[in-house]
């Protein structure tokens, strides 16, 4: 739980910090030659710090912000004092000159752009929350929904509809602005970890409704290679709602009528509509979705006051998220196993504790996923641990005792079950079905060794569409003799 009020540094430093700083003291003599990165076996020290950061925040759910923090400090300090190659300015702002970064946004580069653009859509995000409730359209809305559990289930879908559309964050604070109020602020766990999975499973199959498939569609991938995720999250929907919307109607139940008298503020409607339309326009147009939202509160100064106290009190979350955002990137991940439908499984796991920016941009580099699938595993699996993903760090801003890593798991235990349900629905169904971008063509493939730029013979037969299988060879089946007109739909799992 992040507190409201700051606790005693002195405490925390002497808890945290300073173990870490001691630890970081004999590191050094774990180096093989002079110059060379300390590690401790195969382990390079900087993953050893990272797994400390973790465990901290899972057993010191109280003090996370603290944790993040620290262990981010003795992370740049470990990277300036043992490795050589670590260059802060470039490894932040890339090499390119900051006023071609801003005037193209093909030519970004660096970390500033991502860490930016969180922390403006999670303060973003925030205000647009509070102005929701204030426009009092939660208080008429138990008219509408039923109330047995499929109330919250419905809830849960609209959740899963407006994140197809809109960022996940954006709808995970509404849900929960909305849970809010027809459930009298009383949602249980369980519910709270179902409604993060909800924005972030319909955010998987559509290329504006997250950061990472955005990620993948500025990369060249094709939006309809994203769109069969929804076959994975909706399915792993029908399962986690389910038995959420079971759990809330028994912790509460829906309010069955909706406060007498309400007047809904349609002039604050009309301000969440223009900070959404804002946040959809500038990711298409710019890549930076933080600056439509931001754009479109300044303009609403004229329409409504903002509702600015809402801003320290998501201000901590931001940095807590933003810490273990910089951390990941200060890993010296520079490639991942062959891609394959185990390798993006396990991916979604990942995910679950390590952020799943970086995760993408490495397997955009990589090249050759199944970019639907990938999009479910990286996006979905986030869900599994409140701070897997953006959207579970906004929302316990508003639900603080859900910052505790094992009640997110007891509770919230359908979730994880739920994303190996969705994805084994999607692998039995579509397949394994890998397919380029515009970096990682059949030919000239820019990573040495890729599979895709030594065959072209297999293009050639194929007319452009081929499994990664026949190209690796791995079936063990001679897809030369296989007639042109059945290569492309083969798969070599049949055989």
């Amino acid at each position: 739980m992040i507190n409201n009020r700051f606790p005693n540094f002195s405490g925390i430093l002497k808890r945290l910090f300073l173990p870490l700083i001691l630890l970081i003291i004999p590191i050094s003599l774990f180096a093989s030659s002079p110059g060379e990165v300390p590690s401790i076996g195969p382990i390079r020290v900087e993953f050893i710090i990272f797994g400390m950061i973790l465990a901290g925040v899972a057993l010191f759910h109280k003090q996370t912000f603290w944790v993040a923090v620290t262990g981010l400090t003795v992370l740049l300090i470990f990277k300036f004092i043992f490795d050589p190659g670590f260059h802060f300015m470039e490894h932040f702002f890339g090499d390119t000159p900051m006023k071609e970064q801003l005037l193209d946004k093909e030519l970004r580069d660096g970390e500033w752009g991502i860490i930016l653009n969180l922390a403006g859509l999670l303060l973003g995000f925030a205000l647009l929350s509070k102005i929701f409730e204030e426009s009092r359209v939660p208080d008429i809305l138990p008219k509408y929904l039923p109330d047995d559990w499929t109330g919250p289930f419905v809830l849960l879908v609209f959740v899963f509809i407006m994140s197809a559309f809109l960022d996940n964050i954006a709808s995970a604070l509404i849900g929960g602005t909305i849970a809010l109020v027809v459930f009298k602020r009383k949602v249980h766990i369980g519910y709270i970890a179902a409604i993060v999975a909800a924005s972030n499973a319909g955010g998987s199959g559509s290329v504006v409704g997250d950061t990472t498939t955005t990620m993948m569609w500025i990369a060249g991938t094709s939006a309809l290679n994203v769109l069969h995720a929804f076959v994975a999250a909706v399915a792993a929907l029908l399962f986690f709602g389910w038995f959420a919307s079971h759990q809330q109607d028994k912790y509460q139940p829906i309010m069955k009528d909706p406060v007498k008298g309400v007047k809904v503020d349609w002039m604050r409607i009309l301000i969440v509509v223009m900070i959404l339309v804002g946040a959809i326009l500038s990711n298409i147009l710019y890549d930076m979705p933080a600056l439509g939202v931001w754009i479109a509160i300044l303009l609403s100064i004229f329409i409504r006051p903002v509702p600015w106290k809402e801003i320290p009190g998501a201000l901590k979350g931001t940095i807590f998220l933003l810490c273990l955002v910089t951390s990941a990137s200060l890993l010296p991940v520079e490639e991942l196993p062959p891609a394959s439908w185990r390798t993006a499984f396990a991916l979604g796991f990942l995910s679950s504790v390590f952020d799943n920016i970086p995760l993408t941009k490495l397997c955009i580099d990589q090249g050759h996923y199944d970019w639907g699938m990938l999009a479910y595993t990286v996006g979905f699996g986030g869900s599994m641990v409140w701070f897997g993903s953006s959207a579970g760090v906004a929302i316990t801003n508003k639900f603080s005792e859900a910052r505790h890593v094992f009640l997110w798991l007891k509770k919230g235990w359908h979730v994880a079950v739920a994303y190996v349900i969705g994805f084994f629905a999607l692998y039995l169904i579509m397949g394994w079905e890998p397919a380029d971008n515009r970096k990682h063509k059949i030919e000239n493939c820019p990573v040495p060794g890729c599979p895709w730029a030594t065959k072209p013979e297999v293009k050639e037969l194929s007319g452009g569409t081929v499994s990664y299988y026949d190209i690796t060879g791995n079936s063990g089946v001679n897809t030369a003799v296989i007639p042109p007109t059945q290569l492309k739909n083969y798969n070599p799992l049949n055989h």
